[in-house]
């Protein structure tokens, strides 16, 4: 395919010239900017039958940019043929051996199974990188009860990211879901926790030896509150350093 001019393929795997590299090996002595425009007079369209491309090129006066076209094969054709050269028809000639090439049923058949390999890798590495997500979902769907900080350090701990029941426990009161001030309602969910429906407080009473009865507060965290934590860390939001 690269005797005459170098054909390659775009991401739609169409073959594709670099319109400078056609200018040149038409041997067309006008300017390439006022040739291209000239050319594109003939009735083709921008992003549709070519791709403008800027790049960094080195000149005696430092570096520069120049503008490249990145042409289809159909219009290289009739830009060859425009030319009415003998340089024209040997190229245009070449194209149309390039796109009877392309168009073989091996290579097409190539071309398919280049492109199903390409989404199955790409199916793939989606389906790997939602895995930590969609365990996460169905850990969450599949409890219907509060469980303690403690539980969820470990759900979180089970599906990628690793953090311990007092890590989690330091990260919410900092984060403002527990209180942090040291006494009787320390680790006890804020105000803006219950608001959001996160926490809710499980009382146990407790009979002593004595026959006085004491109250033992727990925080435990909702089905919302799971869903709702799960999320942040799935997102990577305020996690712990």
């Amino acid at each position: 395919m690269n005797e005459l001019i170098n054909v390659t393929l775009n991401d739609s795997h169409e073959p594709v010239v670099s319109g400078r590299k056609l200018h040149e090996v038409l041997g067309v002595k006008t300017e390439y900017k006022k040739w291209f425009s000239r050319m594109t007079e003939y009735g083709f369209n921008e992003n549709e039958d070519f791709l403008r491309v800027t790049q960094k090129c080195r000149t005696p006066g430092g570096l520069q940019d120049m503008t490249d076209h990145i042409i289809k094969l159909d219009m290289a054709k009739e830009i060859a043929m425009i030319q009415r050269t003998d340089k024209g028809k040997q190229v245009r000639a070449y194209f149309i051996q390039i796109e009877k090439d392309y168009n073989s049923p091996e290579k097409i058949m190539a071309r398919a199974l280049l492109m199903a390999d390409k989404k199955v890798h790409k199916l793939e590495a989606q389906i790997e990188a939602d895995r930590p997500k969609v365990l996460f979902a169905d850990a969450v769907s599949a409890s219907h009860s509060s469980i303690l900080v403690g539980d969820l350090a470990k759900l979180i701990s089970q599906n990628g990211y690793k953090i311990g029941a007092n890590r989690l426990f330091s990260w919410l009161r900092d984060k403002g879901y527990l209180i942090k001030k040291r006494g009787s309602s320390w680790n006890m969910p804020t105000q803006k926790s219950m608001e959001l429906g996160l926490f809710e407080i499980k009382e146990t009473n407790i009979q002593h030896a004595d026959g006085h009865i004491s109250i033992n507060k727990t925080s435990k965290v909702t089905g919302k509150g799971q869903q709702y934590f799960i999320n942040k860390f799935l997102n990577q939001e305020y996690l712990p350093g």
